[in-house]
């Protein structure tokens, strides 16, 4: 009897370190999809978020980045443990899951109520994002050694399909526009049809004039990520949950099984 209840509860410890194996590989990937992301909104829109001149955007995406680095290190310490059945190293594991999923569970709340615009600082957010926005167009945009911000303008016009921060009369007082030599009234990528000195018209026909200004484009955007962060935080701190029931289950399995 004693006998086979002991293999019962090896077979039992056998399927709990299985599990939380295959927890832990979920729990890679997942870290490795955040990382992924974050480092896709480093790499591909970097150039936008520079524009605004604030730290407070680009630190959502090295959030992202510090989160799958710490997740995919967790999952590792999680498979070492499991496999070596090393109770000290699962207790270390256990832990770190209380942190990360406490941490993620306090980001995802805050960007997603940031989303939803009730929190005051959204009013802030909105008017920090125009001034700032506004302000790097009007000063910066052709001006020597400012080639990152005109590529940048150039491509954000063109990808979101707008003209200047709020509207297309934001260039009248760009120092560019304003020099003697040109002539345009507007960049040649606000046109719908992208050509030299397309500028010169800013007929609606042939500039993006009734379609909105970049900011509200750009805000939309930089909201949608706070939403991705949010989703993902909240979404693997739950997954963390399954993961924290089957550690307390194999530790204590661990410590009552002489196998």
């Amino acid at each position: 009897m004693e006998a086979q209840g002991g293999n019962r509860l090896s077979c039992g410890t056998i399927c709990l370190k299985y599990l939380l194996f295959l927890f832990n590989i979920l729990f890679w990937l997942a870290g490795a999809a955040v990382l992924a992301v974050g480092v896709w909104t480093l790499v591909e829109k970097s150039d936008y978020i520079s524009l605004l001149n604030s730290s407070f955007y680009s630190a959502s995406a090295y959030i992202l980045i510090a989160a799958g680095v710490i997740v995919i290190v967790t999952g590792i310490i999680g498979c070492c443990a499991t496999l070596k059945e090393m109770r000290a190293l699962l207790i270390v594991y256990l832990v770190l899951l209380i942190c990360i999923f406490l941490l993620e569970i306090i980001a995802g709340v805050l960007a997603y109520i940031t989303y939803q615009e009730c929190f005051p600082f959204c009013y802030q957010l909105d008017e920090e994002l125009r001034q700032n926005l506004k302000v790097t167009m009007q000063q910066k945009y052709k001006q020597p050694g400012e080639n990152g911000v005109t590529q940048a303008v150039d491509k954000l016009q063109q990808e979101f399909k707008c003209c200047g921060s709020y509207n297309s009369s934001d260039w009248r007082d760009c120092a560019w526009i304003q020099e003697p030599h040109n002539k345009r009234l507007v960049p040649d990528s606000c046109c719908k049809s992208p050509d030299d000195l397309c500028g010169l018209r800013d007929h609606p026909s042939n500039i993006y004039k009734v379609e909105g200004g970049c900011i509200m484009k750009l805000e939309e955007f930089i909201l949608s990520q706070l939403y991705i962060l949010g989703a993902v935080g909240i979404g693997i701190a739950f997954l963390q949950l399954v993961g924290m029931m089957f550690t307390c289950c194999l530790y204590q399995n661990l410590k009552e099984d002489p196998y």
